[in-house]
């Protein structure tokens, strides 16, 4: 019976790949309590405290696991996060397993929630954070930028919106938070806040990621605390960004945009990809980039490789990606390395050190030709020839007494010209001949004849 070559495989190399789990972020992080004016804001930190400061913040319907915990367990996510400290902020009752908020509880509006952050950076002590921000997250890590721009280092939004709310948004969110106080999550609300995140027709792109956010709003969310959130969200007012070009009297482009510099992201299936192109043409296009990710709606989950890159440029051209030994002046107190200024320095001395080597080499070459017993031949340098016997007799006495009466008389000038003499350059290459007739010495038989 034939054996199966595929029975006795032997796995040589196995390499462990970690999943992007969402349990792990919960037992990752530390959970705070913030106090502010407004009621206590939940915090969960995620690494070392000591490191520069990413302030992330989520969307409609989310909360800093259910939104962050895929990405930020991506693989080169967990990798570039060793030299900083992530400090996940969620909306007031939008936390897993959240209570039910009180009935005279007035809930933040989008400025009072930007506001609560200042609260946040005062509690752990940050001069500057770089903001993350989801749809409702982004609009409101941008209204703080925009009134605290010396507390944002830098800002990467996505699917933000910086107007107010248009009459068909607001129409049908008003109906879901209706629907979310008196009958809780309904089919209605759900396919709204599967729009919201995935665009149409998410099933055609992953069925299975589409069926765990439907089950987390239909378990996972508390009806009553989102419906004010939803409030909250839709009578937002304007962000009163503006590209003022320079030189434009009466204004200042300081006092009109952003100062930071921001990356505006979205996906090509998303729908506020209109709302991110509106607000690119409110930025400072000198410090802001916008950038479409094809082939996706929900960035964190559909193109964590392509949105996970994107920010670790964005953080390499601002020299936050690697540290150095000591500290110095930067916007969140550590200066950083950039990975371009790290490869050039690397290249500069690999070619020195290649340099030194060739040299080393060139030396070691050089001993060994001067070093070794050189072919020696009798030659005429007038092109007269003798006998071959007597060339013979007089070539063995001159190789085996180098105190020859010729060559004594060639090295102190005495000899009548036509004897050869052997001379170096300054590179130790021997010669052989006058110096209007000069042979070149080398292991060669033929000797290599030179111009003079």
């Amino acid at each position: 019976m034939p054996v199966d070559p595929m029975d006795d495989i032997e796995l040589r190399s196995v390499q462990l790949q970690f999943p992007n789990a969402r349990g792990s972020i919960l037992e990752a992080c530390e959970q705070r309590r913030v106090p502010t004016d407004k009621g206590d804001v939940h915090v969960a930190i995620q690494g070392d405290t000591s490191k520069p400061a990413i302030v992330t913040y989520h969307d409609l319907g989310l909360n800093y696991a259910t939104s962050f915990a895929g990405f930020f367990n991506y693989p080169v996510m967990r990798g570039l996060l060793e030299n900083f400290c992530v400090y996940h902020v969620t909306a007031p009752g939008q936390e897993e397993g959240a209570p039910t908020l009180p009935e005279d509880y007035v809930y933040p509006t989008m400025d009072d929630l930007a506001a609560q952050l200042l609260f946040v950076l005062s509690h752990f002590g940050l001069k500057s954070v770089i903001g993350f921000g989801v749809g409702a997250g982004a609009n409101i890590l941008a209204r703080f930028a925009h009134a605290n721009p010396d507390k944002v280092g830098a800002l990467c939004l996505i699917n933000c919106v910086s107007t107010q709310s248009g009459w068909i948004e607001w129409g049908y969110q008003s109906f879901n938070a209706r629907f979310l106080r008196t009958k809780g999550m309904t089919q209605g609300v759900i396919d709204y806040l599967m729009w919201h995140h995935f665009g149409r027709n998410p099933e055609e792109r992953n069925h299975d990621l589409v069926q765990m956010y439907k089950q987390h709003f239909e378990r996972g969310v508390n009806p009553t605390n989102l419906a004010m959130l939803i409030n909250a969200y839709i009578h937002r007012n304007d962000l009163h960004l503006a590209r003022t070009p320079p030189g434009t009297p009466g204004a200042e482009t300081a006092a009109t945009t952003l100062k930071m510099p921001v990356i505006n992201i979205t996906g090509s299936l998303s729908p506020h990809v209109d709302d991110t192109v509106t607000f690119n043409g409110r930025l400072d296009p000198t410090n802001s980039s916008w950038m479409k990710i094809s082939d996706c709606a929900m960035v964190l989950e559909e193109q964590p490789a392509k949105l996970a890159e994107a920010f670790r440029l964005f953080l390499q051209g601002e020299g936050y990606a690697t540290p150095l030994s000591t500290p110095a002046s930067s916007p969140c107190g550590t200066k950083y390395h950039t990975y371009s200024s790290i490869f050039f320095a690397n290249f500069r001395e690999q070619q020195l050190q290649a340099a030194q080597e060739r040299e080393r080499e060139r030396q070691l070459q050089l001993s060994l030709r001067i070093g070794n017993r050189l072919r020696e031949t009798a030659i005429d340098c007038s092109g007269r020839s003798s006998d071959s016997s007597n060339s013979n007799s007089s070539n063995n006495n001159a190789n085996n007494d180098p105190t020859s009466e010729d060559d004594l008389d060639a090295e102190n000038g005495n000899g009548n010209g036509n004897r050869a003499y052997v001379t170096t350059d300054t590179s130790g290459t021997l010669y052989f001949g006058t110096q209007s007739n000069k042979i070149r010495i080398t292991e060669n038989p033929l000797p290599e004849p030179i111009s003079s």
